[in-house]
């Protein structure tokens, strides 16, 4: 019986039976419906090709796509101690970290990496929404801070992709304790000079949105993006009013001024190598010249015509002019230059406000020097009718 059970079944079998399908190879779009083959997903960044919908991307792909040539270098994060409240809900925390950690093959729901974006040195930290939500607690809060320090030894810019549901419950205080320390993190950064740029993905909300997350010096987000502290049900429940349509997607908050730009995920990483060039590069594009140097640069290769032409130029000079109401208003009076002023002479902002001052103090010494003398002629009088 070895025989027939042992060879000739498994044969009959694989005749018989129908191959098996992977679960993964089409995926339904929350937003259209449509099923889309993972290829051709994988191939337009997790943004479906019929609505433009953008699903969530983890943290690795995040990365790839960011990064020149998807070539990057993670750190070693700090270990902070697991499960410090011991807390339980349905199941251990710490037996929950360990699911999630052998779910997605990371210690916890932060990626830090470093490497060249736009061939400038770039920081980036990435969120990964499959961890546990993207929740922050003390793995969080310890590597953005270790974020921020490697921005600043390398001296260069951090970019923070948040993809959170907000402070992670199982830690209690020592993960809202994490929004001081990050916001503190962040201003480090900026105190060194050093561009700190947001991008805001599906979902930011929560403890998240009311530290780090909204302290960026430019405000990038992607299409459609799902952006609050309290949930939607929670606002209307508590203000009893119907919301706006749209209300926390990413497009209502551009046009209320909580962001910047908006972007398709397509163009979002030429978008931060362009604003990164605008934010790294402080130095002015040219040579500086001053004024004085470029009139005296341009008059030696002036012809005669032209430097005559220059010394007819009309100057701006702040002079008084009479208005509606009483007293004098300050206008501008376009006049010729002196006869005898030098060629290319101007008034300064410093001398017209001085030759203004002075216009004024002797218009008041000649009003006190004329009441003086009325008050004098008015003596004599009085004397002489006594």
């Amino acid at each position: 019986m070895n025989w027939l059970t042992n060879f000739v079944r498994p044969k009959i079998r694989a005749l018989v039976a129908k191959p098996e399908v992977p679960d993964n190879l089409w995926q339904k779009c929350p937003s259209c419906e449509a099923m889309i083959f993972h290829r051709d997903l994988e191939a337009n960044l997790n943004v479906c090709q019929h609505c433009g919908h953008h699903m969530r991307l983890s943290a690795p792909k995040r990365l790839e796509m960011l990064f020149d040539g998807g070539s990057y270098q993670t750190i070693e994060l700090p270990k902070p101690p697991v499960d410090p409240l011991k807390f339980r809900d349905t199941k251990r925390y710490g037996d929950r970290l360990k699911e999630y950690q052998g779910r997605t093959g990371r210690s916890d729901a932060v990626m830090v990496a470093h490497g060249r974006m736009g061939g400038r040195d770039t920081v980036i930290a990435a969120f990964d929404f499959a961890f546990m939500g993207g929740s922050m607690g003390m793995a969080v809060g310890e590597a953005l801070i270790a974020a921020a320090k490697l921005a600043v030894l390398q001296q260069a810019p951090l970019i923070v992709v948040p993809a959170s549901g907000g402070a992670r419950m199982q830690e209690g205080i020592l993960s809202l304790m994490q929004m001081p320390r990050t916001t503190i993190a962040v201003e480090q950064v900026k105190e060194a000079g050093l561009p700190y740029v947001v991008v805001l993905t599906d979902p930011t909300t929560g403890g998240v949105t009311a530290s780090f997350a909204m302290l960026g010096d430019i405000q990038i987000a992607e299409r459609g993006a799902l952006i609050g502290f309290a949930g939607a049900r929670v606002i209307e429940e508590t203000i009893r009013e119907s919301l706006p349509e749209g209300f926390q997607r990413a497009e209502y908050l551009r046009d209320h001024g909580m962001l910047d730009v908006v972007v398709h995920r397509a163009e979002l990483r030429d978008t931060l190598i362009r604003v990164l060039g605008h934010l790294a590069n402080v130095k002015p594009s040219a040579e500086v010249v001053p004024i004085g140097a470029a009139k005296s640069a341009a008059a030696e290769g002036a012809t005669p015509a032209e430097a005559e032409a220059d010394k007819e130029t009309p100057v701006a000079r702040l002079t008084p002019r009479p208005a509606s109401g009483d007293g004098a208003a300050v206008g501008v009076e376009v006049a010729a230059p002196p006869a005898d002023a030098p060629a290319g002479a101007e008034a300064t902002p410093a001398e017209a406000t001085a030759e203004k001052r002075k216009s004024k103090d002797k218009a008041a010494e000649k009003k006190t020097a004329d009441a003086g003398k009325a008050g004098t002629e008015g003596d004599d009088v009085e004397r002489s009718g006594g």
